[in-house]
């Protein structure tokens, strides 16, 4: 039957737009999933660039960030944005849009790490030409605020991207600092060369087993929300979603979550990452919220069937592990521990 005949008839039988609605994200569920498009891993001698299209960061400031790729074998394209300030931002808008568009259209750099998060992306991310980008695809890495284009470009073009610690986040002496540090360091590393990813996380009484498998998107909670309704919006039917995000209320928490059960965004995940919520502000006094991240989240999916587990090594802290959003993964949280491992 003709798609357009099949749902007129569907209205002049007295099915509604809120039925259309499932039925539409229904039909999504089931239509032939499209291979992640993984850009190239490097190899030494390949070119990184780095760029500031959210907050500002100083060239003196990325200098461990450039030692540290640069002992992997990497050559380092310092964009124009380094060391630009306009108030927070790394530069106006005209001036990151410009350096940010020049690096996604250089044919001689292959991955493009942010310098910093902060905010900015969703400023600019709407006159961006991908054209090039998507003909010689290549690794985008940050994690924060960069959130916008991981979600953008899996969205619409479904090449996958690294979610990772930026170049504010590069210890000055990696062999000096602690194994953390050096591990979650040293997973950029891997990722981008083309090692197989496994993280494993410590069980939570929390958690709720299973097993699933499905692409890897997500990222932090408030620039999530901040997309919704946009071009940039997550599509998370049949995926795995990954959450962080700090320095939020409670109640602030439980409203961004609220908007993604509201716009049934939860309602058809393959299973659900729940990663670093630290820094949580204070309720005021007299106006304690009374819920916990476990509380707000278990409220949202109760109804739902998939595995959840909290605490996993991703967010704004220590052990913020790199992970290839847009790639096939299999999520397995059991009652002794969790597991996500890259498939391939």
């Amino acid at each position: 039957m003709n798609r357009k005949y099949f749902l007129s008839s569907l209205i002049s039988t007295g099915i509604g737009i809120p039925a259309l609605s499932y039925l539409a994200r229904a039909a999504a569920i089931f239509k032939a999933p499209v291979p992640p498009l993984i850009p190239p891993y490097l190899k030494p001698g390949d070119t990184i660039g780095i760029t500031c299209p959210a907050g500002s960061i100083t060239l003196e400031e990325i200098q461990p960030a450039v030692r540290i790729l640069q002992s992997w074998g990497f050559n380092i394209r310092t964009g124009t944005t380094v060391g630009k300030r306009d108030f927070t931002f790394g530069g106006t808008d005209a001036e990151r849009l410009q350096d940010l568009q020049a690096m996604l259209d250089a044919s001689d750099i292959q991955a493009i790490m942010c310098g910093r998060g902060g905010y900015g992306c969703a400023r600019i991310i709407d006159a961006l030409d991908f054209t090039k980008f998507t003909e010689h695809p290549k690794w985008v890495i940050g994690f924060s605020d960069i959130t916008v284009l991981h979600s953008h470009i899996n969205r619409h073009y479904g090449i996958a991207t690294l979610h990772s610690k930026m170049c504010n986040s590069f210890p000055d002496d990696l062999n000096a600092s602690d194994k953390e540090v050096q591990d979650t360091i040293l997973s950029i590393q891997q990722a981008l060369t083309g090692m197989p990813m496994q993280y494993s996380a410590a069980a939570d009484a929390k958690n709720r087993t299973g097993n699933a498998s499905g692409i890897l998107v997500g990222g932090n909670l408030s620039m999530l929300q901040s997309i919704s309704g946009t071009d940039s919006e997550i599509d998370t039917i049949g995926k795995i979603l990954f959450l962080e995000d700090a320095g939020e209320y409670l109640y602030s928490l439980d409203r961004m979550l609220g908007n993604l059960h509201r716009s049934h965004k939860l309602d058809n995940l393959a299973g659900l990452i729940i990663g670093g919520f630290n820094r949580i502000k204070p309720d005021d006094p007299g106006e304690e919220f009374g819920r916990t991240v476990y509380d707000m989240v278990l409220e949202k999916v109760k109804a739902l069937p998939y595995p959840v587990c909290f605490n996993f090594p991703v967010g704004h802290q220590r052990n913020n592990y790199a992970l290839k959003c847009g790639v096939m993964h299999q999520l397995s949280v059991q009652a002794d521990k969790v597991e996500l491992t890259e498939m391939r």
